[in-house]
């Protein structure tokens, strides 16, 4: 049986475009993933979070595409103060809603550049936020200051378009590497780095293998990738899953940076 491609079914969005993070706000008023996992340790997620609680320790951090402000949230016992940027309203909305005492949000566009002052921050992370804002992030953040950024990685994921050829979209290179390299390189920090971090994680049932193909999609697609192809992606999920679920590469890029 050959897979449904869903990018070609009516209502399909590009990921992560503005649009799709405007759907993905009304649909769950939160940026949660909708599948379940399990990730092998360390990994790229729990390196950088840490590194990001030893560098916001007492100061003021800007959290650019905070999305709807749970991390900002949970790092404000660590900060002195910390401003979420995002560019979907409704995220910040649900942000300020549940805000700490010393977090605040501001809805904008990293490729607008950053409404804020020179040198109005003494440090700045992007939890797989937008890469574009690295170089406005040169202006807002004090000299010597540092940046960190965690991104998703080319490898990301790749074994899931050779066991469902058509459900995942085919990508070879590294087309997101080379990019923030670009960018990097552009913004001439005092110092930056760019390190790739591979792991595992081990999606648990089928459902979860669709549920991560459709995650910020309209609930239509997910039906009818449901109701025509289950049946396939059970019979390769369980041709190739272990005893922990089915593997697949966790990957991610971790920028360090200095203004």
């Amino acid at each position: 049986m050959r897979l449904i491609d869903p990018s070609t079914l009516p209502g399909w969005l590009r990921p992560h475009s503005i649009d799709w993070y405007k759907q993905l706000s009304n649909l769950q008023g939160i940026y949660k993933y909708p599948w379940n996992s399990t990730l092998t340790e360390p990994n790229g997620e729990s390196i950088f979070d840490e590194e990001v609680v030893r560098s916001i320790k007492n100061k003021k951090a800007l959290d650019v595409g905070c999305g709807h402000g749970e991390y900002a949230n949970q790092l404000s016992p660590v900060a002195k103060e910390i401003v979420g940027f995002d560019v979907t309203d409704n995220f910040i909305k649900v942000g300020k809603e549940n805000k700490k005492p010393n977090v605040s949000f501001v809805v904008g566009n990293a490729k607008h550049g950053l409404p804020f002052k020179s040198d109005e921050f003494d440090c700045a992370y992007i939890r797989k936020g937008p890469t574009s804002a690295y170089s406005s992030l040169k202006q807002v953040v004090k000299e010597g200051g540092e940046i960190l950024g965690l991104h998703p990685g080319d490898e990301s994921g790749k074994e899931l378009q050779h066991l469902f050829p058509n459900l995942f979209e085919t990508s070879q290179g590294t087309s997101i590497k080379d990019t923030i390299n670009q960018i990097l390189e552009i913004c001439n920090f005092s110092h930056s780095e760019l390190e790739v971090i591979n792991s595992i994680e081990y999606l648990h049932t089928p459902m979860d293998v669709l549920k991560l193909r459709c995650f910020g999609q309209n609930l239509k697609i997910y039906e009818t990738l449901k109701e025509e192809n289950i049946s396939e992606i059970t019979k390769i999920f369980e041709q190739n899953a272990t005893k922990d679920g089915l593997p697949i590469h966790f990957s991610h890029y971790i920028v360090r940076a200095n203004v």
